[in-house]
């Protein structure tokens, strides 16, 4: 197995943790997604051929990276600049980048940001060019002006509690190793690394200014807006949205590739709480429809296409959310085939 080293690079916005596996070879980045770290992507790197350098960031507030607070009105920009002050205190002109859930909303801000930047750019089991929640329709029509039903206040209390308490146990359902096992990973699977993740989990800075954010009420079902500060708040509709990349120029290949039983980005997501109001499990739903984040990205990456763009979309049957980390050598042939197009 190819040997990892961790170390933290200062740059002129923070201090951020990467691991990588070189200093030689073309640059595949790694962004990891919400509640996590770098620690999800350590076994793909080591699988990544020697042709390849390989680094997986912690984003600002996760693992070793500084806990600076996110400016939610940015959208996922404070993490999109982290990156690009990254790869230039890297010395990184251009390179591959490969995005998981909200990672994947990470990079493609960065492409939209810096497309002459990007080599190539993979999204796994991506957060949707509109957000998470409170759209509707493949255009990601908002439900409501101010956003309602998404952001800081749509986060399981329970949850965050159990984060808060470094619960490595599994005798609630919203524990972090209950929720890896059921929602990150398609059950019965129980990830090899389990401890692992449950740890980098773990490592989320928790509050306003991180996770899960900020939130204000809302006259519109059910009842909560996004707020202005922390990681929920950037995947908001209201402040993220991404979904003119047909615009870009140049255009760099993209793979699209997910897990057929993901339940975070679905168009039935078990944490949007349409979908949730319409199966009884928030209390006062007034008919708002379920957000079908799988149908956004898909018309955004058409557009991309017809526009020019090169796209391949690779569903994997009997996946999770984290489909690199259940089915890795899928992932890595369809990783590598993009890698060399």
């Amino acid at each position: 197995m190819t040997a990892l080293r961790t170390r933290r690079v200062t740059t002129g916005r923070l201090t951020q943790q990467i691991t990588e596996t070189g200093t030689d070879g073309e640059p595949v980045v790694f962004v990891h997604g919400n509640v996590s770290s770098s620690a999800f992507w350590h076994t793909t790197l080591t699988a990544l051929p020697d042709p390849y350098r390989a680094i997986a960031v912690d984003l600002r507030g996760f693992g070793g990276t500084d806990p600076l607070p996110v400016d939610a009105t940015r959208g996922l920009r404070d993490y999109a600049d982290d990156l690009a002050e990254l790869l230039t205190a890297l010395d990184i002109d251009r390179a591959h980048l490969v995005g998981w859930s909200m990672g994947g909303g990470v990079v493609t801000q960065f492409l939209r940001d810096h497309p002459a930047a990007v080599r190539s750019l993979t999204l796994v089991n991506p957060v949707s060019p509109y957000g998470f929640g409170g759209t509707h329709g493949a255009d990601g029509t908002l439900n409501s002006e101010d956003g309602a039903g998404s952001g800081g206040g749509t986060a399981n209390p329970d949850f965050v509690r159990l984060l808060a308490e470094g619960d490595l146990g599994e005798d609630s359902p919203l524990s972090p190793r209950s929720v890896l096992a059921a929602c990150y990973v398609k059950p019965p699977l129980r990830p090899e690394h389990e401890d692992a993740y449950v740890a980098a989990m773990l490592t989320t800075r928790l509050g306003d200014d991180h996770y899960p954010g900020d939130s204000t009420e809302s006259a519109a079902w059910p009842g909560i807006a996004p707020g202005t500060r922390g990681v929920l708040n950037c995947l908001a509709p209201i402040h993220f949205r991404v979904d003119d990349l047909h615009l870009i120029d140049p255009k760099p290949p993209v793979l699209w590739i997910r897990g057929e039983d993901d339940v975070i980005v679905s168009d039935t997501s078990m944490f949007d709480l349409a979908h949730l109001g319409a199966l009884g499990a928030v209390p006062g739903w007034d008919g708002t429809p379920a957000q079908p984040m799988l149908a956004q990205t898909r018309r955004v990456l058409d557009r991309y296409a017809a526009a020019g763009g090169t796209v391949r979309e690779v569903a994997v049957a009997d996946a999770g959310h984290a489909v690199h980390i259940e089915r890795p050598e899928e992932f890595g042939k369809a990783l590598l085939e993009v890698l060399s197009a």
